[in-house]
């Protein structure tokens, strides 16, 4: 197999773990397998050099300053390596090989750096490359970064441009958990997750791998998450499954709308459940729930409409703090999802400001960290869907 590891900062936070490293990486060669190597900055390398720019610098000098933390792991990793016997170059900016290029604004050159990726996969052969994971180089020569979890998208990006079969992040996690250890007990592995759960759950605060380096992986990329404890990049942590997939998509069926009027909702402990399982109790399914100060939303089926309202109402009359359900439809939803979404800013203004400015009423509108719904009249539904799509062809 053709594999990317990279070796995040605490995996390489001491020369122990290099040499671990080092083992992993020697035994997957004498394995026969090729082994290209991302190498993060060593331990908190990158967040010490910044805290130690207190003084004024312009964005040249910055990137240069702290690219010190990768250009030393990946001599490191390098020597380490040649006294295992294993064959090795370290790729930093300036290097001719040198694959990760930036435009002039800053972006990945797609073109420039597949060419020059699929370069030094051609030389892979008895060969491993060491490359500075967060880097890059402009076209002038000068080092840029990639930003905020830069040498998980390096390594992504290579493994797809490299035609790698897998790329491995070695980290500090056992991969993927069902919660976080250090606050739940009984934390468990996950063996597979799909690309948009583990989107969802990057925007919201699980560092596993970065989402800017899951836009890069396609549906024959393996992506696998390992500890660095584990010693085998061939084996264990969690896979990662599927590829982003843009998508617009208008639900078929209309929609029902039912408020809840209340004093104080928002401040209500269980009242969502409370709700929630009045409609379970029928069997009604949830399409979306929007919530305010003074009132919860439940989006259900309108051939249902009649029913959920009946017990709703009952749960508004046996409770005080209830004054009021009502009932709008047939409404119309029209969801965005991409994985690049959450990336792109002033993305909700550029869907709702058109839909506005063609005198479409906006009912409401429900974001997550990686998904827009516009909620619209079911006659106004066709025109919003063409608006949308005209926005992200």
């Amino acid at each position: 197999m053709r594999v990317v590891a990279k070796f995040g900062g605490t995996s390489l936070g001491s020369g122990d773990r290099i040499e671990r490293a080092a083992d992993s990486v020697a035994s997957a060669v004498a394995a026969g397998h090729e082994i290209a190597v991302v190498a993060s900055a060593m331990g908190s390398t990158t967040d010490d050099l910044l805290d130690d720019i207190t003084f004024e610098t312009d964005d040249a000098d910055r990137a240069e300053i702290v690219s010190m933390g990768e250009r030393t792991s990946v001599r490191m990793l390098k020597a380490a390596l040649s006294v295992r016997d294993v064959d090795a170059v370290f790729l930093e900016p300036g290097h001719p090989d040198w694959p990760v290029i930036t435009d002039e604004l800053g972006e990945v050159d797609v073109a420039e750096t597949k060419k020059r990726a699929r370069k030094v996969a051609a030389e892979m052969d008895g060969v491993v490359p060491i490359i500075t994971g967060f880097l890059a180089e402009d076209h002038d020569g000068n080092v840029t970064t990639l930003g905020r979890g830069g040498s998980d998208t390096t390594a992504v990006m290579l493994g797809n441009y490299m035609d790698a079969d897998e790329v491995v992040i070695v980290t500090d996690v056992e991969g993927v958990m069902t919660g976080d250890p250090r606050v739940v007990e009984g934390a468990r592995n996950v063996g597979q997750i799909t690309v948009d759960e583990l989107r969802n759950l990057s925007f919201r605060g699980a560092e596993v791998v970065a989402p800017s380096a899951l836009s890069y992986k396609d549906e024959d990329l393996a992506v696998r998450v390992v500890h660095y404890q584990h010693g085998d990049l061939l084996r264990g942590g969690t896979r990662i499954e599927g590829e982003f997939e843009s998508l617009i998509d208008m639900r078929e069926e209309p929609l029902a709308c039912l408020t809840i009027a209340g004093r104080a909702i928002r401040n209500r402990p269980g009242i969502l459940s409370e709700l929630a399982n009045a409609l379970r109790a029928e069997e009604i399914n949830i399409d979306a729930v929007a919530s305010g100060m003074d009132s919860v939303t439940f989006y259900v089926d309108v051939e249902v409409a009649e029913t959920a309202e009946a017990l709703l109402h009952e749960a508004v009359v046996t409770d005080e703090a209830l004054s009021s359900v009502t009932v709008a439809d047939p409404i119309a939803v029209i969801r965005v999802t991409g994985g690049e979404l959450p990336n792109q800013s002033g993305v909700i203004q550029d869907i709702i400001a058109p839909i506005a400015d063609a005198g479409i009423n906006i009912i409401d509108l429900i974001t997550s960290a990686t998904s827009v719904a516009v909620f619209v009249d079911w006659d106004d539904r066709e025109e919003a869907l063409e608006i949308v799509q005209q926005r992200f062809d």
